[in-house]
């Protein structure tokens, strides 16, 4: 078999999804490591005023691209921008358009999706399920397609405990879903939406599940692979460690803990926290197309599937997430926070009760004890309304991977280095402080030069929280313990069993010594 850069040599590639997270960090790997690649088409909407060029255009000045534009200057060239919609008719593409991406295309990564978790369902299955859809007629038409990958997500069938490689049935018939959705209105959808997701939480894992069977039904004769990612976090080693640029899934949660505003959450520390770096799922899907495409005449055409996670290979807990997340901040800590950062008390509590009590006591008093307005509170019920749910962590899902193991057997040895999907090579603590210290510098813009006073404001802050539990302590003794003859001879009994303990210590430490 030809090596991966070999095989992208000379091909053209379609790109959906090139300006969100995954899909930027697949444009840069693929010009970057493949550099033979002919041109990387993009389909790109217009948005608040901006024409597709000029969004591309920004979107390559970020710091993903510096590597890129040291090695190949003149790595735009290859970028061609084209105007689509993927809710409208016909991806909303030109005459011209069409007839150059089916004359020219070989290879299409279809990357595009809501990834909001409590997006509507008549939106979610436009666009998760309608826009594969016509990705899928628009693959039919192009004269030259080696292979087309459909990136789905591991939790689309979390409704089962065992997920294999495999498209399972889904839960309702996706043709006769998108034809009673077309006369209902939006307030009725609503309403009949929990009933359709059934034991899946958001509508996000239901279209995706749809997406996938729908993939299955209408491919025809093409030659498809899907790519499941799990919780895709930060990058672990390329373009550099740590890149993130945005909020979204854990990366929002690990700034609000370090922010000192998430302090309690829904969640079980044995649960594996079933995270990937993104660079890990892009080489996945990279060496996923390789394969499939130049295996096309050499075997039966199968749709491949690969289930792309850690947790059954190098697991990683939410307890010890919660763990690194505040030795992070507390000895690199972000600038303003709100309160220090406290996760090893009560962050992660696995009882709804337990944890309504702690959001009231932890998140709501303060936030209105902080802005009158209520607007920091607002702030919060939004982050968790839309993040925490996104990380399932209450539950733990085994995955077989065995196409995984096959994909990099099959891959010779400088692809495994240039397109590493090896997570046990991944060392979790070191992985977890440049997350944390990513979300510092790539999405807060925070300096690292201003780490002397953001640790100054720390001890500000640790200061102010001893003083008023000391008033509290004081408050509690003058109001309740001091009254009470009883609650006098408790508290005396309690103080005096601790001098008690401090003395035993003392004691054998002299003896020792």
């Amino acid at each position: 078999m030809v090596t991966i850069p070999e095989y992208y040599e000379g091909k053209n590639v379609l790109i959906t999804g090139a300006t969100g997270f995954m899909g930027k960090v697949l444009l840069e790997k693929l010009l970057r490591s493949c550099p033979g690649v002919k041109a990387a088409y993009v389909l790109v909407r217009p948005k608040a005023g901006q024409a597709p060029t000029a969004r591309i255009a920004d979107m390559i000045n970020c710091k993903l691209f510096d590597r890129l534009r040291e090695d190949q200057p003149d790595f735009t060239e290859k970028i061609v921008a084209v105007n689509s919609d993927l809710t409208q008719p016909d991806l909303d593409l030109s005459i011209e358009d069409q007839e150059t991406l089916m004359g020219c295309i070989n290879i299409v990564f279809h990357c595009a999706a809501t990834i909001r978790f409590n997006e509507p369902l008549k939106d979610a299955m436009q666009l998760n399920v309608l826009a594969t859809q016509k990705m899928l007629n628009l693959a039919h038409r192009m004269k030259y397609l080696d292979v087309f990958i459909h990136v789905s997500t591991a939790y689309a069938h979390c409704d089962r405990e065992l997920i294999e490689e495999v498209v399972y049935p889904p839960p309702v018939d996706y043709r006769k879903l998108v034809d009673t959705l077309e006369w209902m209105d939006d307030k009725l959808v609503s309403l009949m939406t929990p009933k359709l997701l059934g034991e899946r939480p958001n509508t996000y894992t239901y279209t995706k599940a749809l997406a996938e069977h729908l993939i299955q039904q209408e491919c025809g004769n093409l030659n498809v692979a899907i790519v499941r990612p799990s919780i895709v976090g930060a990058s672990w080693k390329e373009p550099f460690p740590g890149w993130i640029d945005n909020f979204n899934g854990p990366s929002g949660i690990f700034i609000a803990a370090g922010k000192g505003i998430l302090r309690t959450m829904r969640a079980s520390n044995n649960a594996v926290a079933d995270l990937v770096p993104v660079d890990v799922v892009i080489n996945t899907t990279l060496a996923a197309a390789w394969y499939s495409g130049s295996q096309r005449h050499a075997r039966p055409r199968s749709m491949l599937v690969y289930n792309c996670t850690t947790g059954g290979i190098n697991p990683f807990h939410w307890g010890e997430v919660e763990y690194c997340i505040n030795m992070t901040f507390k000895t690199n800590p972000l600038e303003q926070a709100f309160r220090r950062p406290n996760c090893n008390i009560y962050c992660l509590r696995s009882n709804p009760f337990t944890n309504q009590y702690w959001t009231t006591v932890s998140h709501t008093l303060p936030a209105l004890l902080y802005d009158g307005s209520s607007e920091a509170n607002a702030h919060m019920s939004l982050l968790f309304s839309r993040l925490l749910p996104a990380l399932f962590p209450c539950h733990s899902w085994v995955w077989n991977t065995d196409n995984v193991t096959m994909l990099m057997n099959q891959m010779g040895s400088e692809d495994k280095k240039v397109f590493n999907i090896d997570v046990r090579q991944l060392h979790w603590a070191e992985y977890m402080e440049n997350y944390c210290m990513g979300t510092k510098k790539y999405v807060l813009n925070e300096e690292l030069s201003g780490l002397p006073a953001a640790r100054k404001h720390l001890n500000k802050l640790r200061n102010i929280r001893y003083t008023f539990n000391t008033i509290l302590v004081v408050l509690i003794w003058r109001i309740f313990i001091a009254r009470s003859q009883m609650a006098r001879n408790i508290w005396y009994f309690v103080v005096s069993l601790c001098f008690k303990f401090l003395s035993y210590f003392r004691a054998s430490s002299t003896m020792r010594y």
